[in-house]
């Protein structure tokens, strides 16, 4: 039986609900926790300018937030449709006195990935760290389900993009720099519901240990955060409303974790006088699972 986690947070069983993707954090119950209450900033990011795709909701909002407490102004790319999600999180960033550039767009498109880079630095006047964050996940029964156009849509999102960011970030980053990639234990242990999804996120782990290698002379460093459940709208959109209901409660906390949870290993990663020497590593955080990593 799952022990209940020593920290009190959400925790099955949740109001059963579901979402049309991309899904909104505002439209979840209860909403995300993605402001960071009880977390302490220290100026580790003071004065560098971030940016991070999905920085809307779920992990990439409480990301920018935690960040613009940090002391960095931050550029979040986001779909149309969830400009509502965009506007609470640019709202929070400019509380803390921090400036926040909202960039709407589709990462599937190389185009629009390098028009996203270009803006930051021409809005913001530099671009110190990329958070490459946005996903795509559709649950299904069998292979046979996933057509060519879905697949495609799933490598486009997850894995081409964290390529165009990433190429078009290069002609801006200084020694120093950093990139952190959101990965998966999907992609560790495998999903039989998600193959598409797991198999991108593999590719991410790859993706980030090869690109470290790549880079490490150029003193830019690439690490990746591999969440386990978390409690955002790509969950939500996924999955149908009686999975939701029970989310989480199979790890060893027994719950999904919150999308503030998250967000300090990307500060830990982002920050040089933290993790100066760290580069090429896929960090899991997965509600006390062990196999995973």
């Amino acid at each position: 039986m799952a022990s209940k986690s020593p920290v009190t947070e959400p925790s099955p069983p949740f109001e059963p609900q579901s979402q049309e993707r991309p899904g909104l954090d505002a439209e979840m119950n209860p909403r995300p926790k993605h402001s960071g209450a009880g977390y302490r900033p220290a100026d580790k990011l003071k004065g560098q300018v971030a940016l991070i795709t999905g920085g809307d909701s779920g992990i990439g909002a409480a990301v920018a937030i935690l960040f613009a407490r940090e002391g960095a102004d931050v550029a979040i790319v986001y779909l149309p449709e969830e400009q509502a999600d965009a506007d609470h999180v640019r709202d929070h960033v400019e509380q803390v006195g921090r400036k926040a550039l909202l960039i709407p767009g589709d990462i599937q498109d190389s185009g629009f990935c390098t028009r996203a880079v270009e803006a930051t630095v021409k809005e913001l006047g530099k671009l110190d760290i990329l958070v490459n964050n946005a996903a795509y996940m559709a649950r299904r029964q069998s292979i046979e389900e996933i057509t060519d156009e879905e697949l495609d849509r799933t490598f486009r999102t997850n894995i081409y993009s964290y390529f165009y960011m990433t190429r078009a970030a290069l002609k801006h980053l200084k020694p120093g720099g950093a990139i952190i990639n959101t990965g998966s234990v999907a992609g560790m242990d495998g999903s039989k519901g998600i193959p598409d999804y797991s198999s991108s996120k593999g590719a991410i782990h790859s993706f980030t240990k090869a690109l470290a290698q790549m880079l490490v002379e150029r003193r830019i460093r690439v690490n990746c955060v591999a969440p386990g459940p978390v409690w955002t709208p790509l969950n939500a959109s996924a999955r149908v409303e009686q999975d939701m209901a029970g989310y989480g409660k199979s790890v060893p906390m027994g719950r999904p974790g919150q999308p503030e949870e998250m967000a300090p290993a990307y500060v830990y990663f982002a920050s040089n006088p933290d993790s100066s020497y760290v580069t090429g590593e896929v960090l899991s955080l997965y509600g006390g699972v062990t196999q995973a990593g």
